[in-house]
């Protein structure tokens, strides 16, 4: 809508209600195709026995419909089971974006208080906590290394190299 006209709330109602009208419509249609898609599929494949003449012809009529009924139970459980498997598949392919997607972390909230007010208001006043949490880390020593005197006395040495290097680019 434009920033200036605005619909009013009986032509709203009225435009929602023709489209619940139209929605319902479309309802009943599609249930009227899928009653008919139903009836035909019956007439073409479930056609109806006959059941006249004797015992024998009865017998055979019911062995036919047996004989069927067992290929549309295989029928329908190999679609079970193709449906069961795309299920699995799909639930490991949703499972495999959750962890691409990863675990968020929260961001970290303040604290208003330190560690020893909040030790102090859970004891009480009459104790008395410190918390110095300096006191229990571990002492390290660092190690001076000495490497610079060594490093000064390599290029003294190995001067003759570097001159064949020098001529090599002079003489390209």
């Amino acid at each position: 809508m434009s920033e200036g006209k605005k619909m009013t709330s009986s032509r709203r109602h009225h435009l929602k209600s023709l489209i619940l009208q139209i929605a319902a419509n479309w309802l009943e249609q599609e249930a009227k195709e899928n009653e008919e898609a139903k009836e035909t599929y019956m007439a073409e494949n479930c056609a109806a026995p006959d059941l006249s003449g004797d015992q024998a012809a009865l017998i055979e009529i019911c062995k036919k419909l047996h004989q069927s009924l067992d290929k549309i139970d295989e029928e329908r459980y190999d679609a079970e089971a193709k449906v069961e498997k795309m299920d699995k598949e799909i639930q490991d392919l949703k499972m495999k974006v959750v962890e691409l997607a990863g675990v968020k972390k929260p961001a970290l909230k303040k604290v208003r208080m330190s560690a020893d007010a909040m030790l102090q208001a859970l004891l009480g006043g009459k104790h008395k906590v410190t918390m110095d949490l300096r006191a229990n880390l571990k002492q390290v020593k660092k190690e001076v290394k000495e490497e610079g005197a060594e490093a000064v006395g390599d290029w003294r040495k190995n001067i003759e190299d570097k001159a064949d290097r020098k001529k090599m680019f002079e003489t390209s």
